[in-house]
Order: C-alpha cells, then sequence, then structure tokens
C-alpha cells in the first residue's frame, strides 16, 4: 500500500509539472505529423495498395511505435537536470520506495505517449484511416509498455553515464539500428532475406507487426500476441534495472 502510495505521488508531481508547460506534448506530436502529411502521400504508389486508407493502416502503426520509442530514450535528460539540480540527492532523506521513484517518472511518460498518440490517431482518421476500438485500445496498451521500457533504459543509463554529452550520442547511436530493423517508415516484407532474419532479432520489430495485425482489424493474428509477451517481458527486465540503479544513485 505505501508503494502504490509513493507511485501516486511522484506521478502526481511529475505530471503536475508536465501539465504546467504542455508544450513538450505538442513539440513531440510535430515530427510524426509532418510525416503524417508529407510523408504518408508517397506510400500509396510505393507500396501498391489499393486505398490511402490501407497504406495509412501500414503506416500509422509504425509511426506510433516509432513515437513511443523516441519519445522514452531520450527521457533521461530531464533526470539528469534533476540530478544536477541535487533533487534526486534530496531524495535520499525521503522515505519514498526507489522503485516509486522510477515508476512515477515512467507513468508520466506513458500518459505523455498515450495522449500523443491519440492525438495522431484522430488526425490520422481525417484522412480515412479505419480501426476498431478495441483492436485500438490493445495497440496503445503494446504502446504503453514500449514508452514504459525506453524511458526506464533512459533512465537507468542517464544515472550512470550523468552527462547530457554521453547521453545524446549513446540513444541516437541506439535508436538509428533499432529504426531501421523494425519495419517502421516500411514492411521489411519488401527487405530482403538476410535483413529479415536480422530484424528477427529486433524485439521492436515484433511490436511493429502486432500493432499493424491490430490496425487492420486482424486481432487473432499471432504478431499480436507475441508482441505483447515480448515487450511485457522487457519492460519488466528494464524497470528492475533501472530501479536497482535509482536504489544505488538514492542511498
Amino acid at each position: 500500500m505505501k508503494f502504490v502510495r509513493d507511485t501516486w505521488l511522484i506521478f502526481e508531481n511529475q505530471m503536475r509539472l508536465l501539465l504546467r508547460n504542455p508544450v513538450w506534448v505538442l513539440v513531440g506530436v510535430f515530427q510524426p505529423v509532418m510525416y503524417l502529411l508529407l510523408f504518408a502521400p508517397l506510400l500509396r504508389p510505393a507500396l501498391q495498395v489499393s486505398s490511402d486508407a490501407e497504406a495509412y493502416e501500414i503506416f500509422v502503426p509504425g509511426m506510433l511505435v516509432m513515437l513511443a520509442i523516441f519519445g522514452g530514450l531520450f527521457q533521461g535528460f530531464g533526470l539528469i537536470a534533476e540530478l544536477r539540480a541535487g533533487v534526486i540527492e534530496r531524495s535520499r532523506v525521503t522515505p519514498v520506495s526507489r522503485l516509486a521513484l522510477l515508476l512515477g517518472r515512467t507513468l508520466r511518460d506513458v500518459v505523455s505517449l498515450v495522449v500523443q498518440a491519440v492525438i495522431i490517431t484522430l488526425l490520422a482518421i481525417l484522412f480515412d484511416l479505419r480501426v476498431f476500438l478495441g483492436n485500438l485500445l490493445l495497440a496503445y496498451l503494446m504502446l504503453a509498455l514500449i514508452a514504459l521500457m525506453t524511458s526506464a533504459i533512459s533512465y537507468g543509463v542517464a544515472l550512470r553515464v550523468r552527462s547530457e554529452d554521453a547521453l545524446a550520442p549513446l540513444m541516437n547511436t541506439v535508436a538509428q539500428p533499432v529504426l531501421l530493423l523494425s519495419g517502421i517508415l516500411l514492411p521489411l516484407t519488401y527487405a530482403p532475406a538476410w535483413l529479415q532474419n536480422v530484424a528477427d532479432w529486433n524485439p521492436f520489430s515484433w511490436a511493429v507487426d502486432g500493432t499493424r495485425a491490430l490496425f487492420r482489424g486482424d486481432l487473432g493474428a499471432p504478431e499480436v500476441w507475441q508482441g505483447l509477451a515480448i515487450t511485457a517481458v522487457l519492460a519488466v527486465l528494464a524497470v528492475v534495472w533501472a530501479a536497482r540503479e535509482f536504489a544505488r544513485s538514492v542511498r
């Protein structure tokens, strides 16, 4: 019970800080909206699909996964600012659970990501995207697990490196191959066999396939439960590791 209360207190405080400056939510949406407006119209002839709706069923889920990955991986910058301001140091004298210090922040990131995903989905519906509500909620669950995982990893790495100069190139080095090997922009069915084999080792490619299956209405596709299971396991592992980094930093 104390752990739940601690997590809620941290989450509430982080949400209050976010709502004081909601422009960051809109900044996070800006790039995906540009992709939606300026890149997605090229997909119908490139993918040789029969309608814009079919093209958006392929592109929008990938773009939402990209938003969850990049949005989460760069959350560590805020934690480094808190380290420099002494916020984490002052946490030493509080009885708040160290795991709650992490979960309160990651849950704030999950809420921010879901709000951005809803905005992008509503805009895509204006471009003739069609998706069932139940499937959409499952897709948001997948995105929430990805955001939980990537933001926890980012916080853990930030506690290790404690420098924006080190965190930025490190996250970019990780994010670029993850992006290219997950079929986010274009399905990997168009890739040569060797590239598909390499991508099979990328857990985010499973998440992209599962989210695309949900958007096209194929709830029973094996990619759905495979993607959910893989992201759930990795999210738990990432939270456990990052919580240990928090406990080590706030003794």
